[in-house]
């Protein structure tokens, strides 16, 4: 019998089996013990001395970069060194002295708003419990959080944007609600991980995990990545893509922590 000229289907391979909640969880975890290796100096952001100094950067940082805030917020604290200071402020000059970071009229109102209520309900100190904290004005949990963790040492989960993509990307979670994103990886780690965990995510993300076009060909934990492919996996072109110390630009701080590798930035008006 003559063979037949019909090609043969090739048969299909089998579908890849669901990642059980056990696996996806050791999986984050080593994605974490891989980024703190990346990342050791991982360290807030914003330049700040004190509890409400960090608590104006953080409000002061919305909708603008973090360096903009670090290059603005030395004129206004040297104003206005405590709450008691901003609350008794002019408006307009204050307006004035931020109106770099953008939308300064509203952050106006915000930041005279919390320096009043710590001075008048706090008896000056800024409060460092969440409950308290989210009653000021222009304060909610991802602020709160940020100065809790960094500047109370109480454990907390920052869900900024790059966080919220970045755990997306990683198969985490699928919320879309930056409260049910925190309480999901809150189930994943310690305690004891989440404010460094929060800092390794958004360094990663700021550097290497960009949100248009990720650094895939240079980023250290591809292999553990179901997003891989997403961005540029030539190790060449996406070396490229890296930002900050990884690429040997200037980082957001002025006045970085000592075991910073990278360059401090310049003040407003000198460039960076």
């Amino acid at each position: 019998m003559a063979e037949s000229n019909v090609p043969t289907a090739k048969p299909k391979k089998p579908a890849a089996r669901p990642e059980s909640r056990l696996a996806m969880v050791r999986r984050a975890r080593k994605i974490n013990r891989e980024l703190a290796e990346v990342y050791p100096y991982a360290h807030p952001e914003l330049d700040f001395r004190n509890p409400f100094e960090l608590l104006v950067a953080t409000v002061l940082s919305a909708q603008t970069t973090d360096l903009r805030v670090n290059q603005t917020t030395p004129a206004l604290f040297a104003k206005y060194p405590t709450p008691e200071d901003l609350a008794a402020a002019v408006p307009e000059e204050v307006e004035e002295l931020i109106r770099p970071t953008g939308f300064f009229r509203a952050k106006t109102k915000s930041i005279m708003g919390l320096a009043t209520a710590i001075r008048d309900d706090f008896g000056g100190e800024v409060p460092g419990r969440l409950d308290d904290l989210v009653t000021l004005p222009g304060v909610g949990r991802k602020t709160a959080f940020v100065v809790l963790g960094n500047a109370f040492g109480v454990p907390g989960i920052t869900v900024d944007t790059h966080f919220m993509r970045l755990v997306r990307r990683w198969k985490w979670t699928e919320q879309e609600d930056p409260v049910k994103v925190e309480a999901e990886i809150a189930t994943i780690f310690p305690k004891s991980e989440w404010t460094m965990l929060s800092h390794r995510v958004i360094f990663h993300g700021r550097r290497i995990c960009h949100a248009r076009k990720p650094a895939c060909g240079a980023c250290p934990i591809a292999p553990l990545c179901p997003a891989y492919g997403e961005g540029e996996t030539d190790p060449e072109k996406a070396r490229k893509l890296l930002k900050y110390e990884k690429g040997g630009y200037p980082g957001q701080r002025l006045n970085p922590p000592p075991d910073y590798p990278g360059i401090p930035a310049s003040p407003l008006g000198a460039g960076a």
